[in-house]
């Protein structure tokens, strides 16, 4: 099949295809999810390499077992449930601790000085150092839901857990970044002000 047509097609059907084993339609679904996972796993790992080597791993995974997906959740739900949990058995084995790149934020000014750079550069790290202390499970909540723009209920299906459970993890992974950053909210609005 031409790789525009791919493209065009449903995701519904592109799931039914490679059910039956089209190696090209999955490819297709594993390039509309990649992006979005790989962000996702990158925030909550604060590694590029572990959370690239979790994308790979859950897209294995996903292959092995997609003939017995039923759509009772969306696919990127299902995904990311398969692709956390690699990233978090990484996470355990590995250790991780601070990202080596200061990416995560997008701050605006799209030509700071050198100065504003180096403060950008330093808030971004203590920023992702406070989420990285979060415990794995309230990290894994916040992460998808504010990275990865999940509603609370695609958050429940992609970690197994009831609706409460998230929203509870939210509130406590949120009060806990507040209070983790204190310091440097004051800062930032310093600086701005």
């Amino acid at each position: 099949m031409n790789p525009s047509d791919l493209r065009k097609e449903s995701e519904a059907r592109l799931i039914l295809r490679a059910q039956d084993g089209d190696r090209e339609a999955y490819g297709e679904l594993v390039m509309r999810h990649h992006k979005a996972i790989f962000t996702s796993l990158y925030h909550l790992s604060g590694d590029r390499d572990l959370a690239e080597d979790a994308t790979q791993q859950a897209f294995i995974k996903a292959w092995k077992y997609l003939p017995g997906y039923q759509p009772r959740s969306s696919l990127r739900s299902w995904l990311s449930r398969i692709a956390v949990n690699a990233c978090l058995d990484g996470l355990r084995r590995e250790k991780r601790v601070l990202p080596d790149d200061s990416t995560l934020l997008n701050l605006a000014d799209s030509q700071p000085g050198p100065e504003k750079a180096l403060i950008m550069k330093q808030q971004t790290e203590e920023v992702q150092e406070a989420i990285m202390e979060l415990n794995e499970t309230s990290r894994a909540a916040l992460v998808l839901r504010e990275y990865g723009c999940f509603s609370y209920q695609e958050i429940a299906s992609a970690l197994g857990i009831p609706l409460g459970t998230v929203m509870s993890r939210l509130n406590h992974a949120r009060n806990q970044l507040r209070s983790n950053l204190a310091g440097l909210l004051v800062e930032m609005e310093v600086d701005n002000g």
